[in-house]
């Protein structure tokens, strides 16, 4: 026969708490919650803060609002738990900003689930309670435990997820005032570099990387600065790159075509940046670099001479316009032999064999390029300039002396 609380027993129906039951716990809440407080701070030193501190008072009401609407649920199984949720939640919050792991909280909750525990027993004893609400009750707390536990999880990682956002929208702000130029501030530079916790170098090596790349690992040091979603994708590495640094960032960037500048005082970090775009280009051009990664350190000539195409266009306009009434096969042919006796200063035999073209052929081009450069040929600073466009004409050609 089922009993009331009116006389004297509770509700036994079957797989639900009686809601008689939330009135037998109610009166233990408050000193349970302090119980279960004073055992928390003293197993866990983390949380031994005054109490009338912020984390303290978080603490209480956490415990408190808990306790409350496990009650509250009984009584009323639909009874709101929006407070409870967001407490819990801020809970977890507040581990992440603590800079902890969960493993702090997720004692609280089992020191909470076995003190409450201890305190049902009791209760239980004292009103006579059946060993099958006893046993409900019992699953109905660590059910209970585990879900306020998963809800300081999502605060927790939603809070963490928010901190590492901010933290990389500062080291992109960061990276950019640093691209800036030598104008900046040091200050500025140091001031937002202690917000994003990075340490400032003194010097920078900059990465020009493919638009749209995607990098497929992380095993670059967390003070690499990035933008990888702007118009032209970059990469500030601090100090150089050592053979560690360059197998990483050949693994981070995973087959995506990209380009390596010098390293430079960090006031110089937009030099860097530009010769490393510079060297890209040219790579997507196929003038240099054969992997995807290129290295302007490899290339510093090719990058001298070609960085100023429309220059290099009118020294060459200069400096061969006596070559313009000849036809282009002319030309050619004589440029080649020209550059031939610029590089090797050989003989007519020697530069017969570069050109593989006999040797009596060398020496009336030589005598063709006397009579239509003469002058220049024995300037030395028009020589340079002549040897010069020959180089450069060829590497943007892609060809090979």
């Amino acid at each position: 026969m089922t009993k009331t609380l009116e006389s004297g027993g509770l509700d036994e129906s079957p797989g639900v708490l009686p809601p008689q039951l939330a009135a037998v716990l109610r009166p233990e809440l408050p000193s349970l919650s302090s119980e279960i407080i004073t055992e928390i701070r003293r197993s866990i030193p983390e949380y031994a803060r005054p109490l009338d501190g912020p984390y303290g008072q978080a603490l209480r009401s956490g415990v408190e609002q808990a306790l409350t609407t496990f009650v509250d649920q009984i009584a009323v199984p639909s009874a709101p738990h929006d407070r409870r949720d967001d407490t819990c939640r801020r809970l977890g919050q507040l581990e992440a900003l603590e800079g902890r792991t969960m493993d702090n909280l997720q004692a609280a909750y089992r020191i909470g689930a076995h003190v409450a525990w201890r305190r049902a027993m009791k209760v239980g004893m004292r009103n006579t309670l059946s060993s099958s609400i006893m046993t409900r009750l019992a699953d109905a707390l660590f059910i209970y435990i585990d879900e306020l536990a998963s809800l300081s999880l999502e605060g927790y990682l939603e809070a963490k997820a928010q901190s590492a956002e901010e933290v990389e929208e500062r080291r992109r702000r960061l990276l950019h005032v640093i691209l800036e130029g030598p104008d900046v501030p040091r200050r500025a530079i140091s001031d937002l570099a202690e917000l994003a916790d990075w340490p400032v170098p003194d010097e920078v090596t900059l990465v020009a990387v493919q638009t749209g790349a995607q990098c497929t690992g992380t095993s670059l040091d967390r003070d690499v600065l990035t933008d990888l979603c702007c118009v032209e994708p970059h990469l500030l590495v601090p100090g150089p790159l050592g053979p560690d640094q360059r197998a990483a960032l050949e693994t981070v960037l995973a087959g995506n075509r990209a380009a390596v500048g010098l390293t430079v005082p960090l006031t110089d970090a937009a030099e860097s940046l530009r010769w490393a775009r510079q060297a890209l280009a040219l790579n997507r051009a196929g003038t240099i670099g054969n992997g995807h990664v290129t290295w302007c350190e490899d290339h510093l000539v090719t990058l001298w001479l070609l960085s100023d195409a429309a220059l290099l266009h009118q020294l060459a306009r200069r400096q061969f316009a006596p070559m313009h009434d000849l036809t282009p096969r002319q030309r050619d042919r004589l440029t080649q032999t020209l550059g031939a006796w610029l590089e090797t200063r050989g003989t007519a035999a020697e530069i017969a064999d570069v050109l593989d073209i006999h040797p009596q052929t060398v020496r009336y081009r030589i005598r063709q390029l006397d009579r239509i450069l003469g002058d220049q040929l024995k300037d030395p600073d028009a020589r340079f300039a002549l040897e010069l466009v020959l180089r450069a004409t060829r590497l943007r050609a892609g060809s090979t002396p």
